[in-house]
This record gives structure tokens, C-alpha cells and sequence, in this order.
């Protein structure tokens, strides 16, 4: 994950240490929705370092409803954010209202809140539209003194956005997860130097690319690796990528004309 700036690491850990325990003290006071949203900005500008005026819009319009926050750098929609109040668990409805958002506006990004918990999701602009949960954190269990957590609250900060460390996290995560790493692992590349490796391990074992697919698929890994949305995505990255290599060796190498 990119070094943290020293200017907004201080900053993060100042915010960090005024709003955690105030955030306690109004959970216990089970503020509204509305004095939850004034806390969230008060968030958003110490911790996360956007611009009171001018980087962060109030009720903002999205056809015919409002949105409680948007966030704009350079005029451009970076965030829009769903406020609930902070005695409210984010539940699924509250997800697909904050995904609405975002879809409806054609914005990539949205937050979930209720200024205890925070869920980042980013929007995929698919057919049919999909979401996915790139983080989430509880603000009372961030701690200070861990890297780990100000590495989580600093891809929400707007040095981190300027500098596209939540899209890279996002990627990382996608090429992380078991759907991906599942999928890779039955690609005929992969196979392939599964059966090598196994010939030069007893030569005298004759192993076709299909047997070890076929193991792998029904006795090794978890069949909803392959299935679902989430599966198929993983299958078009990688073949992809296998297509720009076998176009790359049709093509031969370069020669280089001024020789």
C-alpha cells in the first residue's frame, strides 16, 4: 500500500483522536440523523482532509431525490455518501439506497455511514449494474498506533484519491480474491505447468492438461469459485490477458527498421 504523506498522516491521527471518542459519546446519546450528518463533514474535513466549502456538498440532487453528501475535486463527483443516524446499523436496503445513488448519478464511488461505520463500495458500470465492498471499518476500533488502520482510513482520504490508491487497492483486491486466484489456477497456462511439473516429478506418469483440470475443479477446489457473476468476471480478466499474450508471440518480436 503507498507511504502515507507525514501532513496527513498527523492530520489523520489528530482527527482520529478527537472524533473517536466523541463518536462514542454520541452513539451513547443516540443523536438524529441530521446532527449525524453534521458529524460526518466534521469526519470528512479533519480526518479525511476535503474542503469544507467547496469539496463538500450537502443534499445533493440526483433526479427526483437527495443524496445527503457528495464530494467534488476539480467539479468531478468523487464520492457520494449516505448518511443514516449513528444508532442505525447499515443494513442491506441502506446499501442499495447509497448504490442507487451512485448508479443513477454514474458515479464509481459511494460511502455508507452513520460516522461509526463506514463501507466504501465501488460501482461497476456492467450489465446488469453491480457493486462491490472494497472496505469497511468501524471508526471506535481504528487504532492509532497500528499501521494497518491508518493505512484503511487513509485510502478515504483525499491525497489518496488524487493519487488513485483506492482503485489500486480495489485491483489488488479483485486480483486477490479466491474467484480470481480459482479461476487462474484451471487456466490452460496454469494446468499446464501443473502436468510439467508432475512429469519431471516421475517421468513415467503419462498426464493429460484435462485430468488435472478435472481433479482440480471437483476435488480441490470449491465448485462456486467458478459460478456466478463474480466467477465470470475473473474468467474475462484472464482471458484477456492470455489472448494479449498469444497475439504478442503471433506477432513475433519487433525488428527494429533502422537496422
Amino acid at each position: 500500500m503507498a507511504t502515507i504523506p507525514l501532513k496527513a498522516q498527523q492530520r489523520v491521527i489528530e482527527g482520529l483522536k478527537k472524533f473517536i471518542p466523541l463518536v462514542k459519546t454520541l452513539k451513547a446519546k443516540d443523536i438524529n440523523e441530521s446532527d449525524t450528518v453534521v458529524v460526518v463533514t466534521d469526519i470528512l474535513c479533519d480526518v479525511f482532509g476535503f474542503e469544507k466549502y467547496g469539496e463538500i456538498t450537502s443534499e445533493y440532487a440526483i433526479k427526483k431525490t437527495f443524496c445527503d453528501l457528495a464530494i467534488k475535486i476539480d467539479g468531478e463527483i468523487v464520492f457520494l455518501i449516505e448518511v443514516k443516524a449513528i444508532g442505525i446499523g447499515l443494513k442491506s436496503d441502506h446499501i442499495k439506497q447509497a448504490v442507487d445513488y451512485g448508479a443513477n448519478q454514474g458515479v464509481d464511488w459511494v460511502i455508507l455511514t452513520n460516522s461509526s461505520s463506514w463501507k466504501i463500495f465501488k460501482i461497476v458500470f456492467a450489465k446488469p449494474v453491480v457493486h462491490e465492498l472494497v472496505c469497511e471499518f468501524e471508526l471506535e476500533n481504528i487504532s492509532v498506533k497500528k499501521e494497518a488502520d491508518l493505512e484503511l482510513i487513509h485510502l478515504v482520504c483525499k491525497e489518496s484519491i488524487l493519487k488513485t490508491a483506492l482503485e489500486d487497492f480495489h485491483s489488488k483486491k479483485q486480483f486477490l480474491s479466491k474467484h480470481f486466484l480459482g479461476n487462474l489456477l484451471i487456466s490452460d497456462g496454469i494446468i499446464e505447468i501443473l502436468r510439467k511439473t508432475i512429469r519431471k516429478m516421475n517421468p513415467d506418469i503419462k498426464i493429460d492438461v484435462e485430468s488435472v483440470k478435472k481433479v482440480l475443479t471437483e476435488e480441490v477446489i470449491k465448485r462456486e469459485l467458478f459460478e456466478g457473476e463474480k466467477a465470470n468476471d475473473a474468467n474475462k480478466r484472464i482471458n484477456k490477458f492470455l489472448r494479449s499474450q498469444l497475439n504478442q508471440v503471433k506477432k513475433g518480436p519487433e525488428v527494429n527498421k533502422s537496422e
